[in-house]
């Protein structure tokens, strides 16, 4: 296998319309999976594509890929080379979903194809895709209580599962042999593969028009192109360094306390350094990031701040990371780390969105709401369905951080995955014995702001004709809950309520896995909103009133949140109206107020709270104490990081 770039030059035109087929032929590979893969979630679109060159360097991304796939393709690629060195031929097809060779987790599986002209090695075309089982004790894969690899799923070195144009099945049965659902695994394991032959005729295609010199070139041309523009770009801010903090809620196996994520940005010329020394160890659960993942966040986070920049390997020669191992933002093997979608990830993006926030603040954001995953499993026992094992998955979209000028988004896919689908509700409920019952916009969920945070979703579900299911969710922000920016306030909490208004409602929270739950059972769950731009009591009144009439925001936390005063005249006309002399006597009562409810003892906050006295939005967004939600017991360390986060964020920046 002979590796290797020619050295000619392009002319301008050529050079674009190859760019641009690269991701023509990205975007061709994706429309494969979507109109043959067999899960729901592939089907969703949680899967990407991408187009390496021969040293495995990422040449070109598609339109629609999810953010957490970007920034790790090119390591899978280039793990795949170094394995096998020159034991790879034309009709080869290689699987892999190690998450230390630089991929996130389990789940996520790659596919890809080496590509040859002449026994010359010329391109790797490669798939990523979210399967929904990879084994292990848990449905779904998803084990809160794993603290090592072993205990999460089935874990694929680098393997031939076409070899020299032959189906190496002994090893794709291999895999579908160990994971709840094999018809589903193999029929996308063959849509993965049937993308990236597809991806391989395209780029012959574009061999026979242009010539293979050209192509290969411009693999290189593409590369360079990128790192000149961010390398312009960044040139063009002032050079500095920055500093901020994200949480994840808990180490579930530890005391309570957030899990800090601590990111340091320094600018120096045209490069951009992140430092995240300052994290915590990792975790004794399944929370934590690996390298791939982190740098992955990273990639994703600063390519949100220059939305207009093609995406490929050009780009990672401008941006440098340090994830020191053994943090958990780099935890190493056999570390668990299949929950870093909803642990490193997005604190990592997030805090990212805050540095730039102070960069270019004519794009600022605050913080937006927490990905998660609520999966339940079991035998499917309606007529017609035989007692196979289902798998309903699901995810669900909330609000991003209120903006410089504008609300954020209500309702939108997680910045982990803004190519991510809502799912169809018809298809949930044909694939699975759960019945959806709500799915709607959540009242108070915008963290209170000058421009207040997207809405999150609440959704709820019934389990129906079912044998021996179980239950896991995985998320986050139920005490490190989406925060604000420039003085804004934080949204809501989120976490899973089982059999909610029943007599055996129980709350179950955001990290759990294998719960048994019965036939008949109910469970809700919100998303949360995001967090708050500026001042709440800046906010124009106005804008309140239409918040309460469009049910945003309720009349109760117009008051206590923004200080102004809406007094209902007709609800079925969502007519209201402003009592501004009543409101300007409210604002002025919390300015003169807020800062010190933050310095309250929490004990006596909680008491507030057991005799009704304060509700809880007024916990953590007039007082910054957090409670456990089962035994309201203050969990004082968890109190006392999160009073500083307010205490940076919000306080400094209130009139």
């Amino acid at each position: 296998m002979e590796k290797g770039s020619l050295d000619m030059e392009l002319d301008p035109v050529t050079f674009e319309v190859l760019r641009n087929a690269y991701v023509n032929l990205v975007d061709r590979m994706s429309e494969q999976i979507i109109r043959t893969c067999y899960s729901f979630v592939i089907y969703n679109r949680d899967f990407s594509c991408c187009l390496n060159d021969a040293s495995g360097n990422t040449v070109m991304q598609g339109t629609q890929d999810i953010a957490v796939h970007v920034g790790t393709l090119h390591y899978t690629a280039k793990a795949v080379l170094d394995f096998f060195e020159d034991e790879l031929y034309p009709g080869d097809v290689i699987i892999i979903n190690d998450p230390y060779l630089g991929g996130t987790h389990f789940n996520d599986v790659r596919i890809m194809r080496p590509v040859f002209s002449d026994e010359r090695l010329i391109a790797i075309t490669q798939t990523n895709g979210h399967w929904a089982d990879i084994g292990g004790p848990v449905p779904g894969s998803f084990n809160i209580k794993a603290q090592d690899f072993y205990s999460e799923g089935l874990r694929i070195p680098p393997t031939k599962i076409w070899e020299k144009g032959k189906h190496r099945k002994d090893v794709a049965n291999m895999i579908a042999s160990n994971v709840r659902m094999p018809e589903d695994t193999l029929g996308d394991m063959r849509a993965q593969t049937e993308a990236t032959r597809i991806g391989e005729e395209r780029l012959f295609e574009l061999i026979d028009k242009y010539g293979l010199d050209t192509v290969v070139t411009a693999f290189q041309e593409s590369q360079n192109y990128v790192e000149r523009i961010m390398r312009r770009r960044i040139s063009e801010l002032p050079d500095g360094t920055w500093e901020t903090e994200d949480y994840i809620d808990q180490d579930p196996n530890a005391e309570e306390g957030l899990v800090r994520i601590a990111v340091k940005m320094t600018i120096d010329g045209d490069e951009v350094h992140y430092d995240l020394s300052g994290s915590d160890p990792y975790t004794g659960s399944f929370l934590n990031g690996s390298f791939g993942s982190s740098f992955s966040a990273v990639i994703a986070g600063t390519k949100t701040f220059f939305p207009d920049v093609p995406l490929n390997s050009g780009m990672y020669r401008v941006i440098h990371a340090t994830l020191p191992p053994g943090t958990v933002v780099n935890a190493p093997a056999p570390v668990a780390c299949t929950g870093f979608c909803s642990g490193a990830y997005e604190k990592i993006m997030n805090a990212i969105f805050e540095l730039w926030s102070q960069v270019l603040p004519e794009r600022a954001m605050a913080c937006s709401f927490n990905l998660e995953y609520l999966l339940v499993g079991g035998k499917d026992q309606r007529s017609g369905y035989g007692g196979k094992e289902f798998m309903w998955y699901d995810w669900m979209a909330g609000g991003w951080g209120g903006r410089v000028g504008k609300d954020g988004a209500n309702a939108t896919a997680p910045v982990f995955g803004a190519g991510l689908a809502v799912q169809p509700l018809e298809g949930q409920e044909r694939g699975a014995p759960v019945l959806t019952t709500e799915h709607r916009l959540v009242t108070d969920s915008g963290g209170p702001g000058k421009f207040r945070g997207g809405c999150g979703v609440a959704k709820g579900a019934l389990l129906t004709e079912a044998g021996k299911p179980v239950m896991s969710y995985c998320a986050d922000r139920e005490r490190s809950i989406t925060w604000g920016i420039l003085g804004g306030l934080p949204s809501i909490p989120q976490g899973v309520v089982l059999n909610p208004g029943a007599p055996q409602e129980q709350h179950l929270g955001v990290v759990f896995s294998n719960v048994p739950i019965r036939a008949g059972d109910s469970f809700t769950r919100p998303s949360a909103g995001g967090g708050g731009y500026g001042d709440p009591l800046e906010r124009d009144p106005e804008r309140v009133l239409e918040d309460v009439k469009d049910e945003y925001v309720s009349l109760e936390r117009a008051l206590r949140d923004y200080g102004v005063v809406v007094r209902e005249v007709d609800r079925e006309l969502a007519e209201y109206e402003i009592d501004r002399e009543a409101t300007e006597g409210e604002r002025q009562a919390i300015r003169e107020n807020r800062a010190m409810w933050l310095e309250e003892d929490p004990e006596a906050v909680a008491k507030k709270f057991a005799e009704g006295k304060i509700d809880e939005l007024d916990l953590f967004r007039r007082y910054g104490v957090i409670l456990d939600r089962n035994t309201n017991r203050v969990f004082q360390r968890t109190t006392r990081q999160f009073r500083a986060m307010l205490k940076r964020r919000a306080v400094p920046f209130w009139t």
